[in-house]
Formats: structure tokens, sequence, C-alpha cells
């Protein structure tokens, strides 16, 4: 099963994310995107970089995405083990949906048809619904992703997503204190580790 984390910056995803790692008690891969990995390093770097074009920088998380694949998800999920992943492909889709917007025409829709011949989709997402302003404000605007405006355009981006497929996706109000979102991404990780549970045993 894959499980991916996801929200806007500032909204307490990575912090529950690392919680998991003491929390989950099956067989399970934690990662996340940008990778370690030098095609996720060029990605860090156009992050500080305020002219970096948009469609460049697209395909250096589309190249650190097919390298996470191979290397790390693929791998994990072979094995039968969990695979959760703090951000994944509706990052990609919600924040260079966002930075696209006036290069290319539906620009989420774009994204989303390049990565749809070889990614694989998530199973469920765990998604940290936080306020633009808030996150903002969390995050400290350290780079050009973080901002209040490019923010409310990710979020809106991600409400999109989120109508695509309703079912896979879980919402958890991230504007609480930390402690308590911590504690919902965890109940919802179990209800869904109870899921597979339950349609492994009737088999």
């Amino acid at each position: 099963m894959l499980i991916t984390l996801e929200g806007i910056d500032g909204s307490g995803k990575t912090t529950a994310w690392e919680a998991l790692r003491e929390h989950v008690d099956v067989p399970a891969t934690f990662t996340r995107e940008p990778t370690d990995s030098w095609y996720g390093e060029a990605v860090r770097r156009s992050l500080g970089t305020d002219d970096a074009d948009p469609l460049a920088e697209l395909f250096l998380y589309t190249a650190d995405h097919a390298d996470h694949l191979s290397r790390v998800v693929r791998p994990a999920l072979d094995r039968d083990e969990v695979v959760i992943s703090d951000r994944y492909t509706d990052s990609r889709y919600a924040y260079q949906g966002a930075s696209l917007a006036g290069e290319v025409k539906r620009p989420v829709e774009y994204v989303r048809g390049i990565h749809r011949p070889f990614t694989r989709p998530p199973d469920a997402t765990i998604y940290l619904d936080c306020d633009p302003e808030v996150g903002a404000e969390r995050a400290g605007a350290g780079d050009k992703f973080e901002r209040a405006g490019y923010l409310a355009a990710v979020r809106e981006n991600y409400e999109t997503l989120i109508g695509y497929e309703p079912e896979r996706f879980v919402r958890v109000d991230a504007e609480r204190p930390p402690e308590a979102v911590v504690e919902a991404v965890e109940d919802a990780i179990d209800r869904l580790l109870d899921s597979v549970t339950d349609r492994t045993d009737r088999r």
C-alpha cells in the first residue's frame, strides 16, 4: 500500500510524517520527495531561484519522481511493505500546476498527463488542510513556493485533485495544535492499515 501525505508548506505534514516512524508497527518504508538523490538536489537548488523556468523545473521534479519510483517505491511495494511518502505526485500537480498558470493550458491536467504513463498512483492520501496565510507564516516564506499568494493557488489545485478522487483523500484540519494534527494523522493511518488487514483476512 502506498500512502502519501500532502498539504501546503506550513501545514505540519513533515512533522506528522516523522511522528509516524514511531507509530507504524508494520513493515514500512518512509520516503519523501524531493528525494536525497542528485535529482532531488537539483530540485532543491531550483527552489531558491526565483527566475527558474517553470517548465524546466517541472521536468526536474519529474526526473526525481521517476528515480524515486524505480529506486525506492516500487522495490518496497514488491517486498509487500507499506510505503509512506512525505509528498508525492499530488504535490507536483498542485505546486507545478500553480507555477505553470499562464504558461500552458490547463496546467494541472498538463502535469498529470506527463506523469500518467509511468507513475504509480497512491492508494490513499492524507491531506493536511491549512489556510495559506497560516501556512506562509509557519513556513517563514523561505523560498518562492512558501508565499501566501502562491500557496493559495496551490491549495485551490489540491481541492481540484480531491474533487477528482474524493475516496482517496483523508482530510485533516491542520490549523489545530501540532499534537492534535499528529494524532489525527496517526488515527487515519491506523484506519487505512486496518482496512488492508481486513481485506487480507477475508481472502
